[in-house]
C-alpha cells in the first residue's frame, strides 16, 4: 500500500493554529491540521496518546461486548459528548460503547496505523469530513451502503448537505453528527452606536464594513477581526464560486478571484480595520473592543461568560444575494476493522442512530446537530446558532482530498498578505506550489 512512502515523505508535523481546536480558543473537535503527519512524529505522538488514553476509564461490556469509539473531542465538547455516550450506555444495549478521545492529529495518526497494524482497530470513528475522501481512496474506510438498508440510520433524517459530502465512488463512507460553521459575532452595543442600521437585512457586506469603519477607528474600536486566516478565505473564496481544485486533484486556486479575496483583506488592513499584527481579535472581542468579529458558533460560551451582548449572522459577503459561512462536518466513520462482524456493525448504526436522536446535549455544547429532528426543538431553536441548521447553500463544506495539504499551505502565507509582506499573487502562487509539491511526495 502506498501508506508507508505516504507517512514518510509527508510533512514534519501536523500544523496546529490554535490551543485546542478550530480558530485559536474553539473546542477540540475541530481539524486544524494537515492531512498527516511525518514518521519522525509518530513515536511521540503515540506515547502522549497513550498516557491520554490509560487515563481515560474504560466502560463495562455489555451482553455481547463493547464498541470502541474514537472522537476528537478533547476539550469541554468532550465533556457532552461523554454524556450522550452515558446515556446510550444507560439504554442496556447488547454493546455498550467505550469513549475513548484523543487529540485530532493523534487520531488522524492513530487511526491509520491501527488500521494497517489490524491491532487495536476502533469500531467507529469521528473523522472531520475533509478527512473522508483520502481516507477512503486509501482504503482504510468501510462503506455504509449495504447495512443502511436494515438500519434505522436514513440519510433522509440528515442536513442533506453534510450527508452529500460523504457519498463517494457510488458508496457512502459519513454519517453527519454536526455541521459546525465560522460565523459573524456581532456587539449589539457597539452595533448600536455605530452600526448605522448596516444589519438591518441581517447581511454584512464588505463595503457597509468600511461605511461604518471610521467611526469605530476614531473611538478607538476595531471595526472588524481578522484571526483563522484560512476558512476567512475560503468562506469568501466559495461565496465567489472558487474551489481549490477545478479537476477534484490539481489545485489551482491562484487564480483572479482569489486575489480579489486577498485584495479585500489588504484594504482591510492598509485602512486601519483590522487588528495589528500580533493582537488577539478575539480577546479583544470579548472584552468589548471589537465590532464585528467572525469566529465558530462553538466559541458562544465564551461570550456568554464574558456576559457579552453579541448575536451571531452569516459571515461578511461581497454581495448580499450570495452568503457563504465555511463550514465542516464531523462524521461517523467505519474504520476497515475485521474483528467487527456484521452484528457488530448493526450496533454501531443503532448507536449512531441515538446520538442523531439525542443530540440535543450537542447542540448545548456550541454545535449545529446534523440530525433534523433537532432542528425544531424549542429549546434548540432559542440557541443562537440554531440559524445553521435551516441552511443549505450557505454551508461552504470543502471536499477536495488534498484539502489538508491546501490549508497548511495557505496557513503559510495569508498573514504576510493580510500585514503586508507578501502580495496575493505571490502567496497564492506558493501556496499552490507547495501544495502540489506535497501531493507528489505522497503519492
Amino acid at each position: 500500500m502506498r501508506f508507508k512512502k505516504f507517512m514518510a515523505l509527508c510533512m514534519t508535523a501536523a500544523m496546529v493554529v490554535s490551543l485546542a481546536g478550530c480558530g485559536g480558543k474553539e473546542s477540540s473537535g475541530a481539524d486544524t491540521s494537515d492531512n498527516d503527519v511525518s514518521a519522525e512524529v509518530t513515536e511521540a505522538a503515540a506515547d502522549t496518546g497513550a498516557e491520554e488514553e490509560e487515563a481515560q476509564p474504560q466502560v463495562a461490556p455489555g451482553k455481547k461486548g463493547t464498541i470502541e469509539f474514537w472522537t476528537v473531542f478533547t476539550g469541554a465538547d468532550g465533556t457532552s459528548m461523554q454524556a450522550m455516550v452515558d446515556a446510550y450506555n444507560a439504554t442496556d444495549p447488547d454493546y455498550t460503547v467505550n469513549h475513548r478521545a484523543i487529540e485530532a492529529n493523534d487520531l488522524y495518526l492513530k487511526m491509520p496505523l491501527a488500521i494497517q497494524s489490524g491491532e487495536d482497530v476502533p469500531d467507529v470513528c469521528i473523522n472531520h469530513v475533509e478527512r473522508v475522501p483520502l481516507f477512503e481512496e486509501q482504503g482504510f474506510l468501510v462503506d455504509y451502503t449495504d447495512y443502511l438498508e436494515g438500519s434505522p440510520v436514513s440519510k433522509d433524517n440528515y442536513n442533506p448537505k453534510a450527508w452529500a459530502m460523504t457519498d463517494l465512488d457510488g458508496g457512502h463512507y459519513g454519517i453527519p453528527l454536526d455541521v459546525h460553521s465560522y460565523i459573524l459575532y456581532v456587539n449589539m452595543d457597539l452595533y448600536e452606536k455605530y452600526g448605522n442600521g448596516v444589519l438591518d437585512d441581517g447581511v454584512l457586506t464588505w463595503d457597509e464594513v468600511r461605511e461604518v469603519a471610521d467611526a469605530c477607528v476614531a473611538d478607538e474600536i476595531i471595526p472588524i477581526g481578522m484571526a483563522w486566516l484560512r476558512v476567512k478565505f475560503l468562506a469568501s473564496y466559495a461565496q465567489l464560486g472558487g474551489t481549490l481544485s477545478t479537476d477534484g486533484s490539481t489545485p489551482d486556486f491562484n487564480n483572479e478571484t482569489a486575489v480579489k479575496v486577498l485584495e479585500n483583506w489588504v484594504d482591510l488592513s492598509n485602512s486601519g480595520y483590522c487588528q495589528k499584527e500580533g493582537d488577539d481579535s478575539w480577546q479583544m472581542f470579548l472584552a468589548g473592543k471589537v465590532m464585528f468579529c467572525p469566529e465558530g458558533i462553538w466559541m458562544y460560551n465564551n461570550v456568554k461568560e464574558a456576559g457579552l451582548n453579541a448575536k451571531m449572522f452569516d459571515y461578511p459577503v461581497f454581495d448580499a444575494g450570495t452568503k457563504g459561512n465555511w463550514t465542516s462536518s464531523h462524521q461517523f466513520v467505519l474504520p476497515k476493522n475485521d474483528s467487527r462482524d456484521e452484528e457488530k456493525t448493526m450496533a454501531v448504526l443503532d448507536f449512531i442512530n441515538f446520538m442523531g436522536n439525542n443530540s440535543l446535549e450537542w447542540a448545548k455544547a456550541g454545535q449545529s446537530p446534523a440530525h433534523v429532528s433537532i432542528k425544531d426543538v424549542a429549546e434548540f431553536q432559542d440557541m443562537p446558532q440554531a440559524f445553521v441548521a435551516d441552511e443549505n447553500e450557505e454551508l461552504k463544506i470543502y471536499n477536495y482530498k488534498y484539502y489538508g495539504y491546501a490549508v497548511e499551505a495557505l496557513d503559510k502565507v495569508l498573514g504576510e498578505v493580510l500585514f503586508g509582506r507578501m502580495t496575493p499573487q505571490e502567496a497564492l502562487d506558493q501556496a499552490v506550489q507547495e501544495t502540489k509539491d506535497q501531493i507528489e511526495m505522497s503519492e
